[in-house]
């Protein structure tokens, strides 16, 4: 199955790259962020080996599935329950309530490849 090290180290990875994208293209990131992108990696690893597929395609839905899910449940909780406004999609084209939006769903897409790349690599170590 999984060890603790194992799901930790996919958990630390997820956090620090989203953070670290984050920072990169925004110039900030937010402590809840960090969280989420451990969660969405943490989801991603675990289905990408439940689902045994090849396709890569398929591999890209799901993180494109499972990140802007987690992007819209923490953007209300945190966005618009606690008004910490971290970030705001209202101006982007095809948005939901300003908390998710095509153009990153787009982007989560191609996240895809290198999470699928990346978690072959673990599964490989352990």
């Amino acid at each position: 199955m999984y060890s603790i090290r194992e799901l930790s180290l996919i958990f630390l990875i997820g956090g620090l790259g989203y953070g670290l994208l984050e920072i990169i293209f925004r110039g900030y990131t937010h402590w809840t962020m960090l969280l989420t992108g451990g969660i969405c990696f943490l989801l991603f690893y675990i289905v990408n080996f439940i689902l045994k597929t090849d396709s890569l395609i398929v591999r890209c839905l799901i993180a494109t599935l499972i990140i802007t899910t987690l992007e819209f449940i923490v953007g209300y909780i945190v966005n618009i329950i606690f008004k910490l406004n971290v970030w705001d999609y209202s101006n982007r084209v095809l948005n939901f309530m300003g908390q998710i939006c095509l153009l990153y769903s787009g982007i989560w897409f191609s996240m895809g490849v290198p999470m699928t790349l990346i978690s072959n690599y673990i599964k490989r170590r352990f």
